[in-house]
């Protein structure tokens, strides 16, 4: 069972839904794309009689959460995603993986009223329900907190209006201890034993200790092959707590040295707006068919066949100042760009970024140059 919501569906997806003529709810969203595309359409009592049978179902968007909720009664199902989407409850379920790890919540209302002097500096503010980096704030010193807590004033009501609440909640805050190291983004599922699978392993790179955009996450050979068995046996260390079945999540960690933290996990699908299409593109594994089909994946060798190549994806966000109305330069971006697999144009008033961006570049110097500038770029040379 699919469900496609709203923002975006990318091509690859709906390809394999066409081919594969698996059914999708029927929904505005779907609906809209039935004069282009061959869809096996189900109506609403079709798709809960499935859901409730314990059939596996896989979304492209958060949206799609909240129907579920609403309509299905199949405890396995909506717990698990209650769950995985409470950031807080997560915490409180794995705390045994990662003892000492700092967090407290905070009701939108009490932000205002918090101490800074009594928080661990650094820490991370975020919402306890959240997508894409919205709402997520690095506080490196105690000013950084009132220019954090006036920043969310400014940006909730647009989150709200592009995001049901069940995708972006803006009641409940945590403040967490900043988690040092390496950040990665996972694309796995759960079968029906509860073993997890790994689909994609990102690198999510920054641009410094303030930035967290999606600017930048990539994969290669070396990636999987060195993370990959740390990142599995983590996931089963973590399921054994959790005890999710047949559910896709798509997973964000942190690596410090022997320790692995979690950042969040967002069920149902894989990296959001199309991203986990980066498999796709770079190694011809489409991650949402391996979850359907239940195939094994051996990513080693599907990556090991592509030696000195780093596939990345870039989800490019405005710079704050920039007018999201304001004409946006697809083509000189891209000229900028060496090899680019696909490129995805958003309506950054609808979705809030310009598009997503994946690229073949090389494991050598030119390469790395070419990823740092996209890293890096503010990207207000295309703007105007």
């Amino acid at each position: 069972m699919i469900i496609i919501d709203a923002p975006y569906a990318s091509a690859p997806l709906l390809d394999y839904i066409e081919e594969s003529q698996h059914p999708v709810l029927a929904n505005d969203f779907s609906r809209s794309l039935a004069d282009a595309r061959s869809l096996n359409l189900v109506d609403d009592a079709e798709a809960v009689r499935r859901l409730e049978a314990g059939e596996r179902v896989y979304t492209n968007s958060e949206n799609a959460l909240a129907w579920i909720m609403d309509h299905v009664d199949n405890p396995g199902l909506t717990e698990a995603i209650a769950l995985f989407k409470d950031k807080a409850l997560m915490r409180e379920k794995l705390a045994a993986l990662n003892p000492g790890l700092f967090y407290v919540t905070a009701t939108r209302d009490e932000l205002d009223a918090v101490n800074v002097d009594d928080l661990p500096l650094p820490v991370v503010l975020k919402p306890s329900v959240g997508f894409c980096s919205m709402g997520v704030y690095v506080i490196e010193e105690p000013d950084d907190w009132a220019c954090a807590v006036a920043d969310i004033a400014r940006r909730e009501d647009g989150w709200h209006e592009r995001y049901p609440e069940s995708v972006v909640g803006g009641d409940v805050y945590i403040i967490e201890g900043f988690i040092g190291g390496v950040e990665y983004a996972l694309d796995c599922y759960f079968d029906e034993e509860g073993a997890p699978h790994l689909l994609n392993v990102l690198r999510h790179d920054f641009a410094g200790p303030e930035d967290t955009s999606d600017r930048m996450y990539l994969t290669d050979e070396t990636i999987v092959n060195e993370m990959g068995p740390r990142f599995l046996a983590w996931l089963r260390a973590v399921n054994a707590i959790v005890g999710a079945r047949n559910i896709p999540v798509h997973v964000e960690v942190r690596v410090d040295g022997d320790v692995i933290a979690p950042i969040e996990f967002n069920p149902l699908r894989f990296a959001g707006l199309g991203g986990t299409d980066v498999a796709y593109f770079g190694v011809g594994l489409r991650t949402y068919e391996a979850f359907l089909e239940n195939e094994k994946v051996d990513l080693a060798a599907l990556y090991g066949a592509h030696p000195g190549r780093v596939f990345s994806m870039s989800l490019l966000n405005p710079a704050p100042e920039a007018d999201l109305a304001a004409p946006f330069d697809h083509d000189a971006l891209l000229a900028r760009c060496s090899h680019v697999l696909s490129y995805h144009r958003f309506d950054p008033e609808t979705v809030g970024f310009y598009g997503f961006l994946f690229l073949d570049t090389g494991a050598d110097e030119a390469g790395a140059a070419e990823r740092d500038w996209l890293l890096r770029s503010d990207l207000m040379e295309f703007v105007g």
